[in-house]
């Protein structure tokens, strides 16, 4: 058994050796990409944060490590409360294998301008997020530790913070992903008083071809907020 192994462990050693040359090249490989999507309505978490939306995004990455910029513009001029609102994101974020860590700062143009960072003078959040992809489930932690965050009720900050469950899977063709989301203590930020589920969601995507080779992936999505007794279906398109 011993000689068994030993062979086994020889043959596993010269097959990882082979390997690991391709693997390592795959890494070294800059990545980066760019695209928008077009929405009916912004949903982020269970919150209606605009109506009917453009949001540009791109990215670069290397060995795991990764630089996104995420914006969203509304084409409606103005959100739910009259603002002219746009967003900006920016995350520094870093996985390997089902692991994954993220600094996101997020930044409203309805305050102070992008360069004001001051304690109370500031549109910018700062979110730390760390997460696991299982396969079957993707768990993650998302917590604002600086900037515009929410407050308890007493007016301390809330370091408000989010986990999220959601499960991919196929059925009828379609590629459907089913989420829960949840804020584990009291902030204004979610809009809860302590623990509350805010995001109960599912989605689906289809490839829509246009020609031989080139398609546009149609998204629908219903969510509901069970915190704030709202619900929402929003549909859009990825380029």
């Amino acid at each position: 058994m011993k000689t068994r192994n030993t062979k086994l462990g020889v043959i596993a050693i010269t097959l990882l050796s082979v390997a690991m040359p391709f693997t390592a090249k795959a890494q070294d490989k800059v990545k980066a990409s760019v695209g928008a999507d077009i929405v009916s309505g912004y949903i982020w978490r269970g919150q209606d944060v605009g109506g009917v939306s453009l949001q540009p995004n791109a990215s670069i990455a290397y060995k795991g490590l990764s630089l996104e910029a995420w914006g969203s513009v509304g084409i409606e001029k103005t959100d739910a409360d009259g603002y002219d609102a746009k967003e900006f994101d920016l995350t520094l974020g870093y996985s390997t294998g089902g692991f994954s860590v993220s600094i996101t700062d997020y930044w409203y143009n309805t305050g102070a301008g992008y360069f004001h960072y001051g304690a109370h003078n500031t549109t910018h959040l700062y979110e730390a997020q760390v997460g696991y992809d299982f396969g079957p489930v993707a768990v993650n932690w998302y917590t604002n530790f600086a900037g515009d965050d929410g407050v308890k009720e007493n007016g301390d900050r809330a370091y408000s913070s989010y986990i999220s469950i959601a499960a991919p899977f196929k059925l009828g063709g379609l590629d459907w992903t089913a989420e829960v989301g949840a804020t584990p203590w009291e902030t204004d930020f979610y809009g809860a008083s302590g623990f509350a589920v805010c995001d109960v969601s599912l989605g689906a995507t289809k490839d829509i071809r246009i020609t031989n080779s080139f398609s546009l992936p149609l998204f629908a999505k219903a969510t509901w907020n069970p915190c704030s007794e709202r619900a929402y279906f929003v549909v859009g398109l990825s380029f």
